[in-house]
């Protein structure tokens, strides 16, 4: 690594961004109602090939 330890480079932003206060959403969706959806979704496709063909 470095041998003098005399140069100090940039911190950069040092911890100061904070992403959470950057967007607000209007939906603030859990994890698992996600999941819950998806499985719905499959189960409603499943559903209409049993039913429709």
């Amino acid at each position: 690594m470095a041998q003098n330890p005399g140069i100090s480079l940039p911190s950069g932003f040092g911890g100061l961004v904070n992403y959470k206060e950057e967007y607000a959403s209007k939906f603030m969706l859990k994890p698992t109602h996600v999941i819950v959806f998806i499985i719905l979704i499959v189960a409603f496709r499943i559903g209409l090939g049993l039913f429709l063909s």
